[in-house]
């Protein structure tokens, strides 16, 4: 059981039990989860978070599981923490590009990435 807010905290190299910039990262979270909404992939009703007990199965349970990971991961840290490397920007945005494009298929073909 895998916590959401959690696992993007560990990405971001942030310890679960540091709870400062919490209510930051749950704002760029949700964001990111209206945004998979848009594309079609998840509950059909949307998804939010409010704190650590959310977890991704309550999300999404799919083959596609990785790349809403991802998905969410680099949406958040664009957001919250945008890499000062023009390269390595330039490189996340690309691959935040290639996530929505896939996922918006996924989604627009009512695969099981729909809750």
């Amino acid at each position: 059981m895998d916590s959401i807010l959690d696992s993007v905290k560990k990405l971001l190299g942030i310890q679960a039990d540091y709870t400062v910039f919490d209510a930051d990262l749950i704002i760029h979270i949700n964001t990111a989860f209206a945004v998979l909404n848009q594309l079609g992939v998840g509950p059909t009703e949307g998804f939010m978070i409010e704190g650590p007990e959310e977890i991704w199965d309550e999300y999404i349970e799919d083959y596609n599981f990785a790349m809403v990971k991802s998905f969410v991961y680099i949406h958040v840290r664009l957001a919250f923490d945008p890499p000062t490397s023009t390269a390595l920007l330039e490189s996340m945005k690309r691959t935040l590009d290639e996530l929505t494009w896939r996922l918006e298929i996924e989604g627009s073909e009512g695969g099981d990435s729909v809750e």
